[in-house]
């Protein structure tokens, strides 16, 4: 009876060595070729990103440009056809201009009053003054 009675605790394990990560630098068991090819695979590694990351940034450029090259050639060909449509303009107005001028001129020719009368489809009485609205 006198004897007291012992709790068993759960079994725990407890952890006595750290988990190390496998990493070529922690292992101590690599010689020396081994860790220049690692440095090797390193570095190839490195150099393919960069060259990835430069041929993306060279799309990129491209895109940049090609979009620019686009945009300009666009405002061109308006500019263009806004200075051609202007040019046609300019010379039927011109035409429009000379042909005034002679009809101008003439009236001030002898017998240009009369010819401008003539001209006119409507009956004007001799003594009334015509008045030409436009």
């Amino acid at each position: 009876m006198g004897q007291p009675q012992r709790v068993e605790e759960p079994f725990r394990r407890r952890r006595s060595r750290k988990i190390r990560k496998s990493h070529p630098s922690l292992k101590k068991n690599i010689d020396a070729f081994t860790q220049v090819s690692e440095f090797q695979k390193e570095e190839v590694r490195r150099e393919l990103f960069y060259s990835y990351m430069l041929l993306i940034m060279k799309f990129g450029l491209l895109v940049v440009f090609l979009t620019s090259l686009g945009s300009l050639a666009f405002a061109s060909h308006q500019r263009v056809n806004r200075n051609l449509e202007l040019s046609y303009l300019l010379e039927k107005e011109s035409k429009k201009l000379n042909g005034l001028r002679l009809r101008f001129d003439e009236m001030f020719t002898n017998g240009g009053e009369q010819s401008f009368f003539k001209e006119q489809d409507q009956w004007i009485a001799p003594n009334s003054v015509r008045v030409i609205w436009r």
